[in-house]
């Protein structure tokens, strides 16, 4: 049978009730599972869930706390290829929740109809929901971008480091230790070793043994057999070549045959092999033995990945030993081969021609000469000693991020190029400032390792030898010779020939530089006397000046040297003729506010205010230029005149950038301060005729800014002035509202929970509008509040309230009353009320004064003297909204307190099964027990709910399960109604 139309007014609270809580979910989980409630509530609706991507390709997550089912996801995969954002099978619907993401709602009703009319039930926070939850999903997104990049980068950080050692001059153990220190970086390695597999020999060898527990550490400098590990965790990882990860009993699970665990008795263990070509020869463990440290899949993952890096860096650092040997073994053969007569003779020789060469090369570095022709001459005097046919000089510029080559001789052909500081062969020079001869092989190593960039080289060189320019400490660029050919191959003394001309050179472009700064100097000189001789030519004008100042005084703020308002209303007149005069034309004005400044000016004082006030008018100032103007209007108001704007766009980027300027760090009296502010923006046009018009405007437009949660942007529209005139309207129609008694008290039962029996009632205010019907408090509190009527409003709720409660409620029964913070503070409040309920017939020991935390703060002495005067004559006192305020627990004790009532949202939070929320629950029991104060139960509406509470031993509570507000009258007689019968009626 089709369903009721929902009641507006439980539509609306049901509205707010879901608005609060959207705002308070941020993850997508629980905006997800808040919105499913929201359609559970649905008339007719038995189930609810939604289902979205997930971070896998093609995988799921919903708001079940298992993966969704197959048949779920088989619904939302025939959605999301349809062309329908709505399916409807029977009872079943499925919705594409919005068309940019593939979240889907699945939801399923007892009888066809509801599901047809189900997007017409939905209210009308949905929308507002739908792109909640769509910014979650985005903002997870970026978070799980966000720790990816984290992690790859940490990871590439670590092999760059394991790299490092490996080609570094440490002995095995110490570089053993270093990739130790890095893999602990990546995950939990306190225990760890490193063992090495010979498959000829069949042995082992621990290279590097870390434990916290074992005492009795393998010898790491022997050789073992595999025979003697036979049935280890180490044996198994070898000679299986497959991971192994868990506790002992999930490790006992995983290999064949026997095993024998040695040492001490890990919580989690894990192994990877390293293979090489589908060898094992070697293998990595990681082991813990605290209680609530594990390794994960992903820690597997990382281990295997490392390994293999840790494993090349083995082989890397082997294969550099037995180089190294060999090249020792290979210079003795060498040495005791070159003796020699004849050989002697040959270096006597070379050895003149060095000389010669070096003394002309060091004649070059002092003459006069141009810079071409003395690189010119360097390259024909190197070239007489080594093969100098390729041969160039880089530079690099003052910001060190520019490689300039003024001399570049390559394959005969002369060059002069520059590029960007990257990863070539030359930048590697710079970095290390040491030689570097490099053969074709040595240069393919540094391109593996990833010292280099191969791909910024060009064509390989057979040989390569470069050497630093350096000037005192500092490396200034680099000489070079490179060869193609096998048969020249540059050598040490090459090198150390090329190192005594890189001197040479440094010094002559440190010469020439210097004169170049000389001659800069004497040019500042020149520039200083003519600097001199106009400041003697300004002094004839200093009187001009002078007035020029007084009327900039006049026009200008004294703190911030800004136009003050006079300024800008001038230049908004002569902006405003001028649009009149150019039809089409416009103009923007930007009105701001410093964002909690007071809290500046009360916490660090004015002092400091005023410094902020000076750093943030300077940002403005920078942000704009001629002929816009920066003004500061009064206070923490700055206004900002944009003359001429082609676009409201235009106007929004400046805003913008406005807006992040002055959101930047800023440090005043010893404190980081991080300020903001609100801007509202009018565009002016030729329909504005004077400044004010354009100040009104802007300012309506800055009010909304602050509205919508300050530290934004706000354009002018119509709809503001509307918004104002609307409110006058409202506080009209809410004085003949007060004249007429238009306002009528709704009653809200409380019940006994474990016997459902009426105890008393909550009154609860409305309007009964003679045009839009009966309206809740939220849609008028704050005017009435900003109005000053809501007093007045109160005063006739309470004898409503109270002659109501007497006509039709059972003499058993009491009344609670809502008092807000401005009757508690008032002296006589006590007596006002205590003369109503004479009048309305109530007696003092059937009513509560319900007063909230917030009344509390203002002057606690006082709202305790008051609640203390009308428990002398039996008004109690209840604390509503227990919980939620800020010193909670401080009031018990110090009140004179009758009843507390939890807070709602403790109660909602007892269906998710949250042991934090039962726990708390259970405890303001517990405490309100030992000090015999009642405690309701606020917001109640499911069974589940209720059933907690009743076993926790809440003895009373309220709720749309229990009972919704409605007039006294409409009520059943208490001593014949039981629990939900007043929400039947």
């Amino acid at each position: 049978m089709l369903q009721q139309p929902p009641d507006p007014h439980v539509s609306s609270a049901l509205t707010l009730k879901w608005v609060s809580r959207l705002m308070e979910a941020t993850a997508p989980r629980d905006i997800a599972n808040a919105m499913a409630d929201l359609v559970r509530e649905l008339p007719g609706c038995v189930g609810a869930r939604m289902i979205w991507p997930a971070d896998a390709p093609d995988v799921f997550d919903s708001t079940e706390k298992s993966p969704p089912v197959r048949d779920d996801l088989q619904q939302v995969r025939a959605l999301l290829h349809s062309d329908d954002a709505l399916i409807v099978a029977g009872g079943r619907v499925s919705l594409r929740v919005h068309a940019d993401e593939r979240a889907v709602l699945l939801a399923e009703f007892d009888n066809g109809v509801s599901a047809l009319s189900f997007v017409n039930q939905l209210p009308d926070v949905w929308p507002a929901a739908v792109r909640h939850f769509r910014r979650a999903l985005r903002l997870a997104e970026l978070e799980r971008s966000n720790r990816q990049l984290g992690h790859s980068e940490a990871l590439q950080r670590a092999l760059f480091a394991i790299s490092e050692l490996a080609s570094s001059d440490l002995d095995l153990p110490d570089m053993l230790k270093g990739i130790h220190a890095i893999v602990g970086t990546l995950m939990y390695a306190e225990n760890f070793f490193i063992v090495r597999h010979d498959a000829e020999r069949d042995t082992l060898r621990f290279l590097y043994y870390a434990d916290a527990e074992d005492t009795d550490a393998p010898d790491t400098l022997t050789d073992v057999t595999m025979q003697s590990r036979e049935g280890s965790l180490t044996w198994h990882l070898i000679t299986g070549g497959k991971a192994l990860m868990g506790s002992a009993a999930q490790l006992r699970s995983q290999v064949s045959g026997a095993l024998h665990i040695d040492g001490p008795h890990s919580v989690d263990w894990l192994g990877v092999p390293m293979l090489r070509d589908g060898q094992t020869l070697g293998a990595l463990v990681v082991q813990t033995y605290e209680q609530g440290i594990s390794f994960t899949f992903e820690d597997r993952l990382l281990l295997e990945f490392v390994g293999s890096h840790i494993l090349t860096a083995l082989e890397r650092k082997q294969t550099k030993d037995e180089l190294e040997h060999r090249v020792q073994v290979r210079t003795l053969e060498l040495a005791q081969a070159n003796r020699g007569l004849q050989q002697e003779v040959l270096e006597r020789e070379r050895a003149e021609r060095l000389q010669s060469a070096l003394f002309h090369i060091a004649q070059l570095a002092t003459a006069d000469i141009g810079e071409t022709e003395f690189y010119e001459s360097v390259h024909a005097a190197v070239g007489a000693l080594i093969n100098a046919e390729n041969f160039f000089i880089a530079l690099l510029s003052e910001d060190r991020r520019v490689l300039g080559f003024p001399y570049y001789v390559d394959e005969g052909a002369r060059r002069s190029v520059s590029r960007e500081v990257g990863r070539g062969l030359s930048e590697y020079v710079l970095r290390s400032g040491e030689p570097l001869l490099g053969t074709h092989a040595h240069i393919e190593h540094l391109g593996r390792s990833g010292d280099i960039d191969l791909q910024r080289i060009g064509q390989p060189a057979v040989c390569w030898l470069g050497v630093p320019l350096r000037v005192g400490d500092l490396v200034i660029g680099l000489v070079v010779v490179q060869s193609y050919r096998e048969d020249v191959i540059y050598g040490p003394a090459d090198q150390e020939l090329l190192t005594f001309v890189a001197l040479q050179i440094a010094y002559s472009i440190h010469r020439r530089r210097s004169a170049v700064s000389l001659q800069r100097a004497y040019a500042d000189m020149e520039l200083r006397v003519d600097e001199r001789t106009r400041e003697l030519s300004e002094q004839i004008l200093q009187r001009e000046y002078v007035q020029e100042q007084l009327k900039h005084q006049v026009m200008h703020d004294a703190l911030t040297g800004l136009p003050n308002r006079g300024f800008l209303r001038e230049r908004m007149d002569q902006v405003l003729m001028r649009l009149q005069r150019e039809p089409g034309s416009r103009c923007a004005l930007l009105y701001l506010d410093i964002d909690r400044f007071k809290v500046i000016n009360d916490s660090l004082g004015h002092m400091a205010g005023d410094e902020m006030l000076k750093e943030l008018g300077r940002r403005l100032q920078d942000c704009v230029r001629e002929p816009d103007i920066v003004a500061r209007l009064a206070g923490d108001e700055f206004s900002i005149l944009l003359a001429d704007v082609r676009s409201s766009e235009a106007v929004e980027g400046i805003a913008q950038r406005i807006l992040d300027i002055l959101c930047q760090p800023l440090q005043v009296a010893g404190r980081e301060l991080q300020p903001s502010a609100s801007i509202g923006i009018v565009i002016g046009d030729g329909s504005y005729i004077m400044a004010d018009e354009l100040l009104r405007d802007a300012d309506l437009a800055l009010y909304r800014a602050k509205e919508r949660g300050r530290k934004r942007y706000e354009f002018f529209d119509e709809s503001l002035a509307n918004n104002v005139v609307d409110v006058l309207t409202l506080e009209g129609e809410l004085l003949r509202a007060l004249q007429r008694q238009e306002f009528e008290p709704y009653f809200q039962p409380i019940f006994r929970l474990a016997s459902g029996q009426i105890v008393g009632y909550e009154a609860l205010l409305r309007w009964k509008h003679p045009r839009d019907g009966v309206i809740g408090p939220s849609r008028f509190m704050k005017v009435a509040q900003d109005s000053g009527h809501i007093e007045a409003i109160d005063w006739l709720m309470f004898e409503l309230s109270c002659r109501r409660f007497s006509r039709f409620a059972e003499d058993s029964t009491f009344l609670t009353l809502n008092v807000s913070a401005l009757h508690v503070r008032h002296a006589n409040f006590d007596r006002r009320l205590l003369s109503l309920l004479e009048r309305t017939g109530v007696s003092p020991l059937r009513l509560i004064v319900e007063v909230t935390e917030g009344s509390l703060l203002d002057d606690p002495q006082l709202v305790r003297a008051t609640l203390e005067r009308l428990r002398g004559v039996g008004v109690g006192a209840a604390l509503d909204d227990f919980g939620t305020g800020y010193s909670s627990l401080s009031y018990l004790h110090s009140l004179p307190l009758r009843m507390l009532k939890i807070d709602r949202s403790f109660v909602n939070a007892l269906d998710e099964g949250m042991h934090a929320t039962t726990t708390v629950v259970a405890a303001i029991l517990a405490l309100a027990r030992a000090l015999s104060i009642e405690v309701v139960a606020e917001g109640i509406e499911t069974a589940a709910q209720r059933a907690a509470l009743v076993q926790m031993g809440c003895e009373f509570g309220q709720g749309y399960l229990l009972g919704r507000p409605t007039p006294m009258e409409q009520w059943p007689d208490p001593r014949h109604g039981v629990v939900g019968a007043a929400s039947a009626s």
